[in-house]
Order: structure tokens, then C-alpha cells, then sequence
């Protein structure tokens, strides 16, 4: 369920929004004048919601990529490519 709080409580509560965004790792919706106005939300639940976006993104292009191609890689390829980046 959205947490929504007029921005006026990230002045005057700050504490407690700071606590609710990093305990729950959920958005704080904060309004102005009735509307939506900015999200609040902690470093880590931000970083954690970038990396998803990043993998779905990598997943969508490799996705579009084997429609134009009949390359395929077996599991054994992949894990030798990714052992040659690492170096191990």
C-alpha cells in the first residue's frame, strides 16, 4: 500500500520518513496542494530498483537481439565467456 504524505511532513517529520523509507524499503509519495508532487525513498531501495531496471533492460535487448539472429550460446559458452571476464 503507497504511503502518501503532504511535503510539508518532510520538513516537520523528517525523522519518522527516514525511518519508514529504510525499514520498509518502499516509496514515501509526498503531495503539494493535493497533487503528487516527488517520492521519497532510501539509497539502498533506489540502487536495488536501478539494478532490476538495468538487468530487465539487458534482458529486453538480448531478447531483441535473438529475434534478428540464429546465433545461440549454450549454457557451457556463457560460463567460460563470464570466467575469461572475471579472470578466474
Amino acid at each position: 500500500m503507497n504511503l502518501i504524505r503532504p511535503v510539508s511532513d518532510l520538513r516537520n517529520n523528517f525523522a519518522e520518513i527516514s525511518k519508514t523509507v529504510h525499514e520498509t524499503a518502499q516509496p514515501v509519495f509526498l503531495t503539494k496542494n493535493g497533487y503528487g508532487n516527488m517520492v521519497v525513498l532510501s539509497m539502498d531501495a533506489f540502487q536495488n530498483m536501478q539494478f532490476e531496471s538495468d538487468v530487465y533492460h539487458k534482458l529486453l535487448e538480448a531478447e531483441r537481439e535473438a529475434e534478428h539472429t540464429d546465433k545461440r550460446y549454450s549454457s557451457r559458452d556463457v560460463l567460460a565467456a563470464m570466467k575469461e571476464v572475471i579472470g578466474g
